[in-house]
């Protein structure tokens, strides 16, 4: 079945970067489609980065364009996403997802397949 999870959430102040990591056990993800997404307090789950088949290329939520980066490891089966110049609105669950169809361009969470428990991430002011 395989497995997804993140890593390298955790408190920091404005400005400040962070790198998270996403480790797949189990089975190998890296040929399909793999993203982040987060989840604020109060609100809905929602896609941040990520990689599709189809081009290939990677995709950013135009919320987070210039700041946050996405890349992937394929031979260590890991995805990352560099958080750079944090704010607190930044301030979520940090999920990793990958979905089966490789070639797709739908990041609704509602069609990822696999799903990692999250890493918090919390931005002070």
């Amino acid at each position: 079945q395989g497995q997804l999870l993140e890593s390298g959430g955790g408190l920091v102040q404005a400005g400040d970067s962070l790198r998270l990591s996403c480790a797949a056990s189990g089975r190998s993800f890296s040929s399909l489609r793999m993203g982040w997404f987060r989840q604020a307090p109060g609100k809905e789950r929602e896609f941040v980065a990520g990689f599709s088949w189809s081009g290939p290329r990677t995709f950013l939520a135009d919320s987070v364009k210039g700041r946050f980066t996405f890349s992937r490891d394929n031979a260590k089966n890991m995805m990352y996403l560099q958080m750079n110049n944090l704010k607190p609105e930044h301030t979520a669950v940090y999920y990793c997802a990958v979905a089966n169809d490789r070639y797709g361009s739908n990041w609704s969470p509602n069609v990822m397949d696999y799903w990692g428990k999250g890493t918090l991430v919390t931005i002070s002011s």
